[in-house]
């Protein structure tokens, strides 16, 4: 699996019914637990003060990344979505705890 580092900022299209944005939000929620026990979504951080997220994230490429994966977000269709394609490090603390 390629791990992603994923930027995404969600803006709401004015005018949106905030029931709407509710149920989606809440879907969300339900959708990315299922992606998180599926090993898709490794872990999620929203920085200090900001409205948007970081995570990291598992597919098997890019295109699986975008289609099967955020594609499948409830709230997807209000995201833009920054990734970028990550490899370990050889001085990774945990790589070299995991090689021990």
């Amino acid at each position: 699996m390629q791990e992603f580092l994923v930027g995404l900022t969600t803006t709401v299209p004015e005018g949106t019914d905030p029931a709407e944005v509710d149920r989606r939000r809440a879907a969300e929620a339900v959708r990315a637990g299922e992606l998180a026990a599926a090993g898709h979504l490794v872990r999620l951080w929203r920085p200090v003060g900001e409205l948007r997220s970081v995570g990291l994230w598992q597919a098997a490429d890019e295109a699986e990344l975008y289609e099967r994966v955020l594609g499948t977000l409830p709230l997807w269709p209000w995201m833009a979505a920054v990734v970028t394609a990550v490899q370990s490090h050889p001085n990774d603390p945990g790589r070299i705890a995991r090689a021990v």
